[in-house]
């Protein structure tokens, strides 16, 4: 029905080099003499993808799906490497437990600054944009433009959409949310909370029985046009190019959405200079953790191309014409033009601190002689120098929907989004950066980056490892914004949006710190760390023998070690006294040994050895009648199987010993006997790699002797949990850490025992992959050059099994390598074969 005349994405593609040529002249002559409104006319690009790897990555893999935890949690958005913001078409209204976007719809509500790090957290100070035509239509139930699939393109650099011009009324939207109250305080727990008060269920929140859409059109509307939209972005600015010359004889509109129902912001019309601002205070979880960031606003600017035939403020569905300021929830602001007007180019910057900061966000990232085409080609460079760093060569494509190297580039460009860097321009310059922190709830002004959407119980897996290899230049910094964080708060964080909001359990910033040191990144305080890290390690919570620290239990202090207390005067958490208390004891073990590590490295041996002994406390959860892992009682009776878990049962948190896999193997009666116990875990169907504590448990019978096993069970796995489709997540991103696991797996080896600098061999799935490393890699962040690796694995595509490996030419024995031996290696050469092999068995334990 609907149609796409021009795409910039497509055409980037076919692009000649005579229309390159043509198109540089034609972006010069803009440049020095155009103005922004002149942007480069729909369809008509110069851009060559020179790298070739831009056309493999798929924003929208990760986006579909019926339930919360059944799809990626992902959105077709720009935005910048690490950036703060990112831009996404809405077509659902984003909550705790639902994104903007999802590959089901076939609505688009307008174009969104989205600050939701993933599916299971909350929006924070977010702002719409939607244009339509004829009466403006301000709900977001009656603003919806029915597109299709075909007429939608979504790259790393530019979406682009086509839709009817006439808006109709349509709902997407699951049920409410059960973890967004609304300001004044939080409702009653709900029962699939409460019932994981001995067990964190899975956290599932059930669809909407229907959608709906009623097929009329906005009033004042003829109806059969089209309305094309543009998107680029950077980190504080968002870009949108709107094509209404076939949106029929409407008076065309934007509409800028501020605040939802139940939040107070303010909106400001400037007829003068073309813009439209405001702030939303909008923070979702504002109920979870001990701080609330009372002071938090998002801040917007938005600046049109074309000037206003009208403008008005609106208040639900009531809107007030001529009216230029306004305040309160449910609140927006709209700007008609002129009858014939063809292209409007808006861009809104956004900002944490202030209306005045958004407006120098906007100015220093979007200046006025900056084209919309200009903007494109700068977000696919930021991209070009993180994705175009890798070659793949050799890949067993079947078809399409099924590319390796769309899982396999799609994966690093979702694992290079977070955590967010928070930093905004310096109104001075000079090398400053400024940035709102909510654990002072003020604003900071320093030379360093302040990052934010820290999803540790998930990334400190894989995805930190894998910064260290492809973000080097950032990693310090980040490892200096978790120090600052303790400085502030007191504690170090666990997840953090904005804010410490308690999700989850354990201390395994412990293990994202000792990753980071392992790997000789340095360049921070390490002693304020290890004084972050013992704290956690011997300071139990405010109220930890009166608090069940239940899955987010409203208004509680920092959770960090919930039941503390007794783990420390007993060994293990207490199940009668604390939630999760089975999964708690496991993860608090391995988080011993991680904070051993800091501790190393801030020089304190004798506390290092301690917790190192510290480390070996799953030993006191193992019931050796049943051969399973199980929480206790604060007696020390057992407390039954199905008791004190965390995202999983007894089968999963039995293999849960990261840390010491052969020191597991030894407990459960030999290697032997453990590979016996995970043929029955994987064979009997218990694996869930769509939750992040199975993501090691492959890779546990290579690094007990077995590499040939976790060589075919990882492409297995692979396999059945990833695609190239908007299906292609068989469970939540998690802020790269689904992706980090396939990034890793390709490559042939993983980061089992992430606060080691140790990676557990698999293998390799493509027969040649260049790796030119960034300048830092090898040199702990800091100086450096950059250093290419070649990975060779001659008929990888069809032999899984490894026959011998090598390092620079020297054999390498053991199913194990290490970073620096990975990041300055020249080669790494697999020797693949279709049969099973000896090579890697029974070594470890000589």
């Amino acid at each position: 029905m609907l149609s796409m005349s021009f795409s910039y994405a497509r055409l980037f593609r076919l692009a000649s080099y005579g229309i390159m040529f043509l198109s540089c002249v034609y972006f010069l002559h803009l440049y020095l003499f155009g103005s922004a409104t002149a942007a480069v006319p729909f369809g008509r690009s110069g851009y060559h993808d020179n790298a070739g790897v831009l056309k493999y990555v798929n924003p929208k893999i990760g986006t579909y799906g019926v339930t919360p935890n059944g799809n990626g949690g992902m959105i077709p958005s720009v935005g910048m490497p690490f950036g703060m913001t990112r831009w996404t078409p809405q077509t659902r209204e984003n909550f705790i437990s639902q994104c903007p976007y999802n590959e089901m719809d076939e609505y688009i509500h307008g174009f969104q600054a989205t600050h939701q790090p993933a599916i299971w957290m909350g929006e924070s100070g977010q702002v719409v944009i939607s244009p339509g035509i004829g009466e403006v239509q301000p709900l977001f139930t009656k603003r919806a433009h029915q597109f299709e699939k075909k007429d939608e393109v979504s790259t790393p650099y530019i979406y682009e959409v086509t839709m009817e011009a006439a808006a109709v009324e349509a709902d997407h939207n699951l049920t409410e949310s059960i973890y967004s109250p609304v300001p004044g305080g939080a409702g009653d727990v709900p029962d699939v909370v409460q019932a994981g008060a001995n067990g964190r269920t899975r956290r599932d929140v059930p669809a909407a029985p229907t959608s709906y859409a009623k097929p009329y059109a906005s009033p004042g509307s003829t109806g059969g046009g089209l309305i094309k939209v543009a998107m680029t972005a950077t980190s504080h600015v968002g870009r949108l190019l709107v094509d209404f010359s076939k949106a029929g004889s409407d008076q065309p509109y934007l509409f800028v959405q501020a605040t939802r129902k139940n939040w107070t912001g303010a909106i400001s019309v400037d007829e003068m200079n073309q813009e439209i601002s405001g702030s939303n205070p909008q923070r979702q979880d504002y109920a979870l953790g001990p701080l609330h960031a009372d002071g938090f606003s998002g801040y917007f600017v938005s600046r049109f191309s074309e000037p206003f035939e009208s403008f008005g403020v609106s208040h639900a569905e009531q809107q007030q014409n001529g009216k230029s300021e306004g305040k309160g929830d449910d609140l927006g602001a709209y700007v008609k033009f002129a009858r014939g007007t063809k292209h409007v180019e808006v861009r809104t910057g956004v900002s944490f601190v202030s209306i005045e900061q958004a407006r120098a966000n906007l100015d220093i990232e979007a200046p006025s002689r900056m084209t919309f085409a200009q903007a494109v080609e700068d977000l696919k460079h930021s991209w070009l120098e993180k994705l175009g760093r890798v070659t793949i060569e050799g890949v067993n494509k079947t078809d399409d929907d099924h590319d390796q190297r769309t899982i396999w580039y799609t994966g690093l460009f979702h694992a290079l989004q977070y955590p967010s860097d928070f930093s905004e321009p310096h109104s001075t310059g000079q090398g400053k950066k400024t940035y709102y922190s909510g654990y002072t709830d003020s604003v900071h002004s320093e030379a360093d980056s302040y990052y934010q959407s820290w999803s540790i119980w998930d990334t400190f897996r894989a995805e930190h490892s894998l910064l260290t290899m492809f973000a080097p230049e950032r990693v310090n910094s980040m490892m200096r914004s978790l120090v600052k964080i303790y400085n502030w708060a007191g504690r170090l964080p666990m997840w953090a949006n904005v804010v410490e909001t308690n999700i989850m359990i354990g201390t395994h910033v412990d293990a994202v710190l000792a990753n980071a040191l392992a790997r000789g990144f340095k360049d921070f305080d390490v002693k304020k760390a290890w004084e972050g890290v013992k704290k956690n390690a011997y300071e139990p919570p405010i109220n930890d023998t009166e608090l069940l620290y239940f899955d987010r239990e409203p208004y509680t202090p920092d959770e960090v070690r919930a039941g503390l207390t007794t783990y420390m005067s007993k060994g293990y958490v207490a199940n009668d006294g604390w939630s999760e208390s089975g999964s708690r004891t496991l993860d608090y073990a391995f988080d011993d040994y991680a904070a051993a590590i800091v501790a190393q490295h801030a020089g304190d041996e004798k506390t290092a050895e301690e917790l190192h002994k510290r480390s070996m406390n799953y030993h006191n959860i193992y019931n050796a009648e049943t051969g399973f892992m199980e929480a206790k009682n604060d007696n020390g009776t057992w407390a039954g199987s199905e008791q004190g878990w965390a995202e999983g049962d007894d089968w999963i948190y039995t293999f849960n010993v990261m840390h010491d896999p052969l020191g597991l193997a030894k407990l459960m009666g030999s290697r032997a006997k453990m590979r016996s116990k995970l043929d029955d875990y994987f064979g009997g169907g218990h694996n869930d790699h769509s939750n992040e504590p199975s993501h090691h448990a492959p890779y546990l019978y290579s690094a007990i002797g077995y590499p040939g096993i976790t060589a075919t069970l990882v492409r297995d796995i692979a396999s059945k949990n990833y695609n190239a489709t908007a299906a292609g997540l068989s469970g939540n991103e998690d802020l790269g850490q689904m992706s980090a696991w396939y990034v890793f797996t390709a490559l042939g080896f993983y980061p089992v025992n992430s606060a080691s600098d140790e990676y557990v061999v698999g293998a390799p799935f493509f027969e040649k992959i260049t790796i030119r490393f960034p300048a830092g890699a090898a040199t702990g962040g800091i100086g450096g050059k950059e250093h290419t690796l070649t990975i060779s694995a001659p008929g990888a595509t069809t032999k899984p099994y490894v026959k011998s490996l090598k390092v620079d030419g020297k054999a390498i024995k053991k199913p194990m390598l290490r970073h620096m031996q990975i990041v300055t290696a020249k080669s790494i050469e697999f020797e693949m074969s279709d049969q099973g092999q000896q090579w890697g068995s029974w070594v470890l334990s000589q």
